[in-house]
C-alpha cells in the first residue's frame, strides 16, 4: 500500500501546528513588549508583575509611606517633608481614612499623592475577584468623596499579590506598586538602622521606590537625616505617579518598569 498521501497529510498537519505555535509565541512576545496596560508578564507570560522600580536616567526616587495604624507621627513627617519641599506618596487603608480624615485632607492639601492600600488590609490573594474589587473601590470612593482626588496607585497589603490581584487592579484603573528599597522601619530596629538600610541599600538607584510606614516607632525620627543623606547622594524626590510610566512600557522579571523602544 502506498502511504505517501498519508505521510504528506501528517507532514502538512505537523507544519500547520508548528506554524501556529510560532505565531502564538510571536504574539505572546508582542503582547508582552507592546502593551499599554499595567499588567506585564515575566519571560514566558506566566506571571503578572506590579511595579517595583523604574528604569530612568534621571536621579529620581519615590518616598512612600504605608498608613494603616496610628497617626501620632504624621504631623512631624509632613513638617519634615515640607521643610525639604518633598512630595511623597501615602498608601492608606480605608480604616485609616475613616479614623483620620483630617490627616488625609492635610496630606492631600500639602501636595502629596494619595495611594490605595485596601479597605481592611487583608491578604489580597485570599479574596475572590469581587471581594478584591470591594477592597479597592470602597477606599477609592471614600477618598474621592473626602478630597475629590481619584487615586491611581495601589499597594497590596503585606506586598502579597498574584495574577488575579494585578488583573483586578488593572480593571479598576490602578497601577500595582511594590518597592525595591525596604526601610525595615516596621521591625523597630532604631533610627540608625533605618538610615543605613535605606541610604546604603544595594538596590538604591535611579527610579527606586522606598517603603516606609507613618506609624512605625522610629520612622519620623530617622526621616530628616535619611532625606539629607539621599539629597547629598544627588537624588530628587517625586511621587510614585510622577515616577512611573503610564503607557508604552514593559516590566522585566525583577519588577523594573522599562520604556519600550
Amino acid at each position: 500500500m502506498n502511504h505517501a498521501p498519508q505521510n504528506c497529510l501528517k507532514n502538512a498537519v505537523k507544519g500547520i501546528v508548528l506554524s501556529m505555535g510560532l505565531i502564538a509565541l510571536c504574539l505572546s512576545f508582542y503582547l508582552i513588549f507592546h502593551q499599554d496596560t499595567v499588567a506585564v508578564s515575566s519571560v514566558f507570560g506566566s506571571r503578572i508583575l506590579p511595579i517595583y522600580c523604574v528604569e530612568t536616567d534621571k536621579p529620581e526616587i519615590a518616598l512612600t509611606f504605608d498608613a494603616a495604624w496610628g497617626n501620632e507621627d504624621t504631623e512631624l513627617i509632613l513638617e519634615i517633608l515640607e521643610k525639604y519641599d518633598i512630595r511623597a506618596t501615602f498608601f492608606m487603608t480605608g480604616g485609616w481614612v475613616e479614623s483620620y480624615p483630617e490627616d488625609v485632607i492635610r496630606i492631600y492639601e500639602a501636595g502629596h499623592e494619595l495611594g490605595n492600600h485596601s479597605l481592611s488590609h487583608p491578604d489580597m490573594i485570599t479574596l475572590s475577584p469581587d471581594e478584591m474589587r470591594s477592597e479597592i473601590l470602597t477606599v477609592h470612593t471614600m477618598v474621592q468623596e473626602l478630597t475629590g482626588y481619584n487615586m491611581q496607585v495601589f499597594r497590596p497589603p503585606y506586598g502579597s499579590y498574584n495574577n488575579d490581584v494585578i488583573q483586578t487592579l488593572t480593571e479598576c484603573g490602578y497601577y500595582g506598586i511594590q518597592w525595591d528599597v525596604d526601610s525595615l522601619d516596621w521591625k523597630n530596629y532604631g533610627v540608625e538602622s533605618i538610615i543605613r538600610t535605606v541610604c546604603e541599600h544595594e538596590n538604591l538607584g535611579n527610579g527606586s521606590i522606598i517603603l516606609c510606614h507613618n506609624g512605625a516607632e522610629y520612622t519620623a525620627a530617622a526621616l530628616e537625616e535619611m532625606i539629607c543623606n539621599l539629597l547629598e547622594q544627588g537624588y530628587s524626590f517625586v511621587t510614585v505617579s510622577d515616577l512611573i510610566l503610564k503607557e508604552n512600557y514593559h516590566i522585566d522579571v525583577t519588577g523594573r518598569q522599562i520604556a519600550n523602544p
